[in-house]
């Protein structure tokens, strides 16, 4: 079997459709058929909220608790967890496969030797006059781009994994493409704006003093983002950055559709594994915060959809909570190749055959304080709620039953004791948790 991986950067869950997540409309018709012709797993989580270590975790096989490396920064080289693993392309390489990677796959630890081909990703330049909003500033801006589509970056990544899907394979392939967009700044051509007329915009649902009952760790995880949250909504900008969002998720949505189509259109499609993932959520004011590195719904829930020809049944969903480290081992039993022993995931492939089956939750994501890297942040999330551990006495528990988009922190109700104690148990403690990796410097995008 061949694979296909494609991955979107900073996608959160409302492409899923869920009216309690988000009611609006988003236009994603790829995605969806992608969705529609194999397994999409509605409740899939990321090891860590931020790019370099959910991308590290995923394509190392190594958990963040486990390899230090919690925060886009570099310093992976001093994990030796990460110096002796061998990454998903690398195995495939050892197996035989030639690898291809285009656009954004890899952030900061990407082992270059194992991808027979590689085409990093760059960000488009901003449009003249930048910023366009008045409340923009660095990457947090929106609006038209100058540039006409096909001199996109992310399009012309895609042209280049269209390539290769339609060249002559002698050996299998792994092929991996991946969308910067919708990264911020969100910069893309007019007519996807226009899918999105302002007067049709939902925003998504907020409530006052939603922080009140977060303790101090969590409210500083907000800190440097609710000044901007603050800005956008005095100014009466939050239609319109839901806007731009939706317009740069319609935009990364048509280039992973161009490949897709490639690939139908190729004879490779019957013996081609396709798994389409986004590497984290995106916050755009929930909790009043903006973008990603946190613990709660928005930051953590990531899409991911795997079709395997005659394997996956047609259109199901898998309501189980699976995280993205589930995915190497995944791809290594489809493929019949014998993964690295250290793997922290479990294969999905039960799931893929039988989406209802049993499944003990696998849907941890970890986190530190930059202020104090030695704080060792998780969270759980099960059919149970959503557990958080800051601190031994610093802690959220949200029914997420009847609290969709955890408003009430339910840590102290007696009612939750025995459930949030077996949660507790099921996360690593503070004390088996890897040292933050040195925090020096800044990864390159």
């Amino acid at each position: 079997m061949n694979v296909l991986l494609l991955v979107a950067d900073d996608m959160n869950s409302w492409p899923l459709g869920d009216p309690d997540r988000y009611a609006g409309k988003v236009v994603v018709p790829n995605i969806n058929r992608l969705a529609e012709s194999g397994v999409n797993f509605t409740r899939a989580y990321t090891a860590a909220p931020v790019c370099s270590p959910s991308r590290t975790a995923l394509l190392s096989g190594v958990a963040p608790w486990n390899s230090g490396h919690y925060h886009n920064l570099p310093g992976a080289s001093s994990s030796k967890p990460l110096n002796d693993a061998l990454s998903v392309a690398g195995m495939f390489k050892k197996a035989g496969y030639t690898t291809a990677s285009y656009g954004k796959i890899t952030h900061g630890w990407d082992q270059r030797e194992q991808w027979d081909e590689r085409l990093g990703h760059k960000r488009d330049p901003a449009p003249p006059g930048a910023p366009l909003t008045t409340v923009g500033r660095g990457e947090q801006d929106w609006g038209p781009i100058h540039l006409i589509e096909s001199e996109m970056n992310d399009s012309q990544n895609a042209d280049a994994a269209i390539a290769r899907l339609q060249k002559q394979h002698i050996e299998p392939f792994f092929i991996a493409f991946g969308t910067f967009s919708p990264h911020m700044p969100w910069y893309v051509p007019q007519k996807y704006f226009d899918m999105f007329p302002l007067e049709e915009i939902t925003i998504p649902k907020l409530i006052e003093n939603d922080l009140d009952d977060v303790p101090a760790l969590g409210r500083a995880l907000t800190d440097g983002k609710s000044k901007f949250v603050d800005a956008v909504i005095d100014q009466g900008l939050h239609k319109d950055a839901v806007q731009a969002y939706l317009a740069t998720i319609a935009y990364a949505d048509a280039q992973i559709g161009r490949v897709l189509t490639a690939l139908d259109e190729s004879p490779h499609k019957d013996n081609t594994i396709v798994v389409f993932l986004t590497d984290h959520g995106f916050h755009l004011g929930e909790k009043h915060h903006w973008q990603k590195a946190t613990l709660w719904e928005e930051a953590t829930h990531s899409l991911l959809m795997i079709r395997v020809p005659g394997v996956t049944p047609f259109g199901k969903r898998c309501d189980r909570f699976v995280s993205l480290q589930d995915v190497y081992p995944t791809l290594a039993q489809l493929c019949g190749i014998e993964p690295p022993a250290y793997l922290d995931g479990r294969s999905l492939v039960p799931l893929l055959k039988a989406p209802d089956s049993e499944w003990p939750s696998t849907a941890i994501t970890c986190l530190t304080s930059k202020g104090k890297p030695s704080d060792g942040f998780i969270t759980i999330r099960s059919e149970e709620g959503r557990y958080i551990r800051y601190a031994t006495d610093q802690e959220e528990f949200y029914d997420t039953s009847q609290d969709a988009h955890e408003w009430t922190n339910q840590i102290d109700n007696p009612t939750h004791a025995a459930t949030i104690e077996e949660l507790r148990g099921r996360v690593p403690r503070l004390t088996e948790m890897a040292v933050p990796l040195p925090q020096v410097g800044k990864i390159a995008e």
